[in-house]
């Protein structure tokens, strides 16, 4: 896994102390939630932006991941070209591009369902990176 520095710091040492830091349900979800992201796409990208939020990449953003006092949330860039059949969905749904998923204390997430998820998004960004490489045609 290619983390980027912050500071010095590898993005996933960062990343490391701030679940370590969110000692309560918030820590716990983020931390399975990244699990899941690994799983579903084992050379996932680590990174940190926009002030300390973790970024989860493979050949483009797959999703990103805030901790609020009440929800921790999945914000995927691409989210409104994904299929979503099992509606996981449920924050962010009025935009053209972003979908997020809010999880409240408590709540849980259909790990399989949302690995499709996450291999959606990666998937997407490849096939862009490939559209963007492609010689145009000579018309």
């Amino acid at each position: 896994m290619t983390t980027a520095p912050i500071a010095g710091q590898p993005a996933t040492d960062f990343i490391d102390q701030k679940i370590a830091k969110l000692d309560d349900w918030r820590g716990a979800t983020l931390a399975r939630m990244r699990a899941l992201i690994h799983e579903a796409v084992p050379d996932v990208v680590e990174e940190v932006k926009w002030m300390g939020t973790p970024v989860w990449s493979s050949g483009g953003i797959i999703c990103t991941g805030e901790t609020y006092k009440a929800v921790v949330k999945l914000t995927f860039l691409k989210g409104a070209s994904l299929p979503d059949p099992h509606k996981l969905f449920n924050s962010s749904l009025e935009g053209n591009a972003r979908r997020a998923i809010d999880i409240q204390a408590g709540g849980t997430v259909d790990a399989d369902a949302f690995k499709q998820l996450v291999r959606a998004a990666a998937a997407l960004n490849a096939e862009g990176a490939t559209a963007k490489r492609r010689p145009k045609a000579a018309g």
